[in-house]
């Protein structure tokens, strides 16, 4: 690394770890700042410019690494890469710390190799995240939840619970996840509403040639097909309670016993699940298992619905009529100012997924290779005539999308969202509450 890349920030107490730290990386190439407080970190991070990474000790004399982070986030919009260390690891720590957004949890003593590896790899990769290409989307909520997913990959003990609206894109935030991590190895996704329920515990653990009337062979269930890389459990909401008792001893234990087996087996894999039900009020009404949702809620990866991320609508539209002109070279399409506009203007109920079909649809339908707002079918409103959408009512729509894009964006911090967004705590609770929004209503659409 040259003099101009971004510096590693030590916050370390210990003198002779703090400068063994220093020398070492300061050898591999590395700028260093150690910092002996989280005090003197916190005045380091509002003076100057953002580091490349930071590297925290758990045990500062002032205040604890945790609540640094803490600190560090609300006085920034995008946090670098921050590694933790610690004599005294914790597993519910730890738990803490990655879902506020920490890169990882060290145990002392350090391997310096290992930590020297990781730096590097982390600058490298937070460099390419800044100026690589959107995948999830370009809106602020999908770029922070692109983010979460780059400090999350690899940590595939952890389970991930995505939620959101039906359509949302819920099942390609954990493609991307997949691919970040494994994408040499199987992606299996099963719709838990899609099997019957006498069947549903075939199809998660497989069966014995034999085990139940018409078990003509030896079935392999998901859990053994996805071993090695991801399986999807989508709207797990709706699994039945006798298949939820089951499912948590086969996460808990991870290991699985095919129907009619007497030998367990293990099983290696990520486990996501996916909801667009409030699993809380599930629980509430027994109809979801308590214990299962403490196990799968370790990570929750809320997906907004289309209508409150509207700089994801073009963006969107433009891929996948790109998408169809690699399908189909001799067909390829692109949208009329006028049909684009149609688009921005719908709210879009049916979120990424009526988005799709509505593109599709056009272009079969429409004639040319330009499509127009008539094309994209009766569901799309076209431009209104008259008053009944004031400018007043715009900028209010326009504001209500805004605050909730910088709401989802800092995990619904207030603080660090009103300094996102330059107004004060008390401002933006007065407009939170002016345009009716507040988290729970929104995490149901």
């Amino acid at each position: 690394m040259s003099g101009t890349e971004p510096e590693i920030r030590i916050v370390e107490d210990d003198p002779i770890m703090g400068e063994s730290l220093v020398d070492r990386l300061t050898f591999e190439g590395f700028r260093t700042c150690l910092l002996t407080s989280a005090a003197d970190a916190l005045e380091v991070a509002d003076t100057r410019p953002p580091a490349g990474a930071w590297l925290v000790d758990i045990k500062l004399p002032d205040m604890s690494g945790e609540v640094l982070y803490e600190k560090l986030i609300e006085r920034t919009s995008v946090l670098p890469p921050t590694l933790f260390m610690t004599g005294y690891a914790s597993v519910e720590q730890a738990v803490r710390l990655l879902k506020l957004g920490a890169t990882d949890y060290l145990p002392k003593p350090v391997e310096i190799e290992e930590l020297v590896t990781r730096l590097h790899r982390l600058c490298r990769n937070h460099g390419r995240m800044d100026r690589g290409e959107a995948v999830l989307g370009v809106s602020r909520p999908m770029q922070a939840i692109e983010e979460l997913l780059q400090r999350l990959a690899g940590h595939r003990d952890t389970p991930v619970l995505i939620t959101g609206e039906s359509g949302a894109g819920k099942e390609e935030v954990a493609r991307h996840l997949h691919e970040l991590e494994s994408p040499d190895q199987p992606f299996i996704a099963v719709n838990c509403t899609a099997v019957a329920e006498g069947l549903l515990e075939s199809e998660l653990f497989g069966h014995e040639r034999g085990a139940f009337t018409g078990a003509s062979r030896t079935h392999r269930g998901v859990f053994e097909r996805a071993s090695g890389g991801t399986l999807f459990l989508d709207e797990i909401g709706d699994m039945p309670l006798p298949m939820q008792g089951k499912l948590l001893r086969a996460i808990q234990e991870r290991r699985i016993t095919r129907v009619g087996a007497e030998q367990s087996m293990p099983v290696d894999l990520r486990l996501q699940c996916a909801t667009h039900q409030d699993l809380g009020a599930l629980l509430a009404e027994g109809r979801f298992r308590e214990d299962l949702y403490y196990r799968i809620n370790v990570l929750e990866v809320p997906v907004p619905p289309l209508r409150e991320r509207p700089d994801d609508i073009a963006w969107l539209a433009d891929r996948f009529l790109a998408e169809h002109g690699r399908r189909y070279p001799g067909d390829a399409k692109t949208l009329s100012e006028e049909a684009r506009a149609a688009l921005m203007r719908h709210e879009w109920p049916g979120n990424v997924r009526e988005l799709k079909h509505a593109l599709e649809r056009a272009c079969i339908l429409c004639h040319g290779s330009r499509i127009q707002a008539d094309d994209l079918g009766t569901a799309i409103p076209p431009a209104e005539q008259g008053s009944d959408r004031t400018l007043e009512s715009r900028l209010e729509q326009t504001e209500r999308s805004h605050i909730l894009a910088s709401l989802y964006e800092h995990q619904w911090r207030i603080t660090a969202t009103a300094k996102a967004l330059g107004i004060s705590r008390k401002t933006l609770w007065q407009r939170m509450r002016r345009l009716g929004i507040d988290k729970a209503s929104a995490s149901k659409g």
